[in-house]
């Protein structure tokens, strides 16, 4: 399963540790999607910005 996740809110005024995530994610900007596979590793960083982004599940 792919999961498409898209940058909704600026990381600008957030904690150390949500900037980081976001960048690891490889979001840069608002708006910005990106396609990742689902494993739990995505999965906990998703759920550490879930404030900030949006995630759509699409299979194959």
């Amino acid at each position: 399963m792919k999961l498409y996740i898209t940058l909704k809110k600026s990381p600008i005024s957030s904690l150390q540790m949500h900037k980081d995530t976001v960048a690891a994610l490889g979001l840069r900007k608002i708006g910005q999607t990106v396609v990742k596979e689902d494993n739990p590793c995505i999965r906990g960083q998703i759920f550490r910005v879930r404030h900030m982004i949006d995630v759509e599940e699409k299979a194959k």
